[in-house]
């Protein structure tokens, strides 16, 4: 069903943005709680199995305010959101906010989010996960040697977190950064996005938010090569920071002072 920008300012126009791959059981639930909070929902369907399609045509079809993006095959979690975004934009929306379909992030956290961005339609706001005892003890280790990666890579400490997905972001700034060079397809895509769009000179905000495993929940993380992949993509960020340096210790050295 098409899409209309949401009544809201003329210059903070949001939707939410679902990247889905299986998870047919949580899908309802969480486009319901976007739409609780007022928010028109850009759904994009990274290649998932029948069962999940009927569930979202019949979403799309019942629901006002849900657009159903397909892609043809599964391409990983990058490519979704790189294409809801550039259909966000596109349908004249200047955020989204982007949540997992799992049911792991809280979307009561939304108006946050929302007032967040309102107050600074500039930034960036990431998610700073609270996590619960549900978190794979591997992952939450996993994830302090990549914050200590994204911390050298922007040679700052402002991004908390670089691995939550859920976020709300400045669509105009993300998909002119999209156009620039293509970014990652598969899981190293969150982190690789927020170090770009730091470089790019975009605020960051982060906001504290409760984030929790489902019992049986569906987690497409593969251990081996998304690590892999990780591994790969902090070798290239770390690189390309070493010509930004001097522009990134500049504007430290400039917000320092606006402090002082």
């Amino acid at each position: 069903m098409p899409l209309a920008p949401a009544p809201d300012a003329a210059s903070f126009r949001p939707c939410a943005l679902i990247p889905i791959y299986n998870h047919k059981d949580t899908i309802v639930e969480t486009v319901r709680a976007m739409q609780a909070h007022q928010l028109p929902v850009v759904i994009v369907d990274d290649g998932s199995n029948v069962a999940t399609r009927e569930v979202l045509d019949a979403l799309a079809a019942r629901e006002n305010g849900v657009l159903l993006i397909r892609l043809p095959r599964n391409a990983g979690k990058g490519r979704a959101l790189t294409t809801g975004m550039i259909a966000a934009r596109d349908a004249g929306y200047t955020h989204a906010l982007q949540i997992d379909a799992d049911g792991q992030h809280n979307a009561g956290d939304a108006p946050r989010f929302l007032a967040a961005g309102r107050s600074a339609p500039r930034a960036l706001i990431c998610g700073q996960p609270i996590y619960d005892e549900s978190v794979p003890r591997a992952r939450l280790y996993g994830r302090y040697v990549t914050h200590v990666c994204v911390w050298l890579e922007t040679l700052s400490f402002t991004l908390r977190d670089s691995m939550c997905g859920y976020r709300l972001y400045p669509l105009d700034a993300t998909c002119a950064e999209i156009d620039r060079a293509p970014l990652p397809a598969r899981m190293d895509f969150d982190t690789e996005v927020a170090v770009r769009l730091i470089w790019r000179g975009v605020p960051v905000r982060n906001l504290p938010t409760r984030v929790t495993y489902p019992d049986n929940g569906l987690s497409h993380f593969h251990m081996l090569h998304d690590n892999l992949r990780i591994s790969a993509m902090h070798t290239r960020l770390l690189l390309g920071m070493l010509p930004r340096a001097p522009m990134l210790l500049w504007r430290k050295r400039r917000r320092t002072a606006c402090v002082a």
